[in-house]
């Protein structure tokens, strides 16, 4: 069986050098904008809904190589999903990331994912991983700006001294 950390840094290295589904979406409906002002990673997210289902996703921005692989693996994986799917794996992610969920004891479906389940052990590198989750939920709900930081955020957890 493949080392775990060994996984997690060849598939962040992988979606940091190839990020899938980076750029703009011109046709999209909904949009937001998230910073985490402690590492200053800052990402777009930007959405075709189609009635309920994600038609299309993008993302682009500055961050580091955990927030955009995070970004890049998060949407290609919520592609097709239902906005009702999307915020489950939303808060299952988040969840994951905190330390909350434990993928391996309870049910989930993060598939591929829970390659970041080791990020709950950086208390620093966690608002990284769930930036991209928190835009997503923000462009979903129509909230054009959000941040890991922000109180009034549904996603705010604050994690450690991060």
């Amino acid at each position: 069986m493949a080392d775990p950390k060994s996984l997690y840094q060849e598939v962040i290295l992988d979606h940091n050098r190839k990020p899938r589904n980076y750029g703009e979406l011109a046709q999209a409906n909904h949009k937001a904008e998230g910073h985490n002002p402690l590492c200053g990673d800052h990402l777009n997210v930007a959405l075709k809904l189609e009635g309920e289902r994600i038609d299309a996703i993008a993302f682009q921005g500055e961050s580091c190589a955990i927030c955009k692989a995070s970004a890049s693996m998060m949407t290609a994986s919520v592609k097709g999903k239902t906005r009702q799917d999307a915020e489950q794996m939303i808060q299952e992610f988040r969840d994951m990331a905190t330390g909350t969920l434990e993928t391996d004891k309870q049910a989930h479906h993060l598939g591929r994912l829970t390659v970041f389940a080791g990020v709950r052990d950086l208390p620093t590198r966690v608002k990284c991983a769930i930036l991209p989750w928190h835009t997503l939920h923000a462009a979903l709900n129509s909230i054009a700006d959000t941040s890991t930081e922000s109180e009034n955020d549904p996603m705010h957890a604050p994690i450690g001294d991060a």
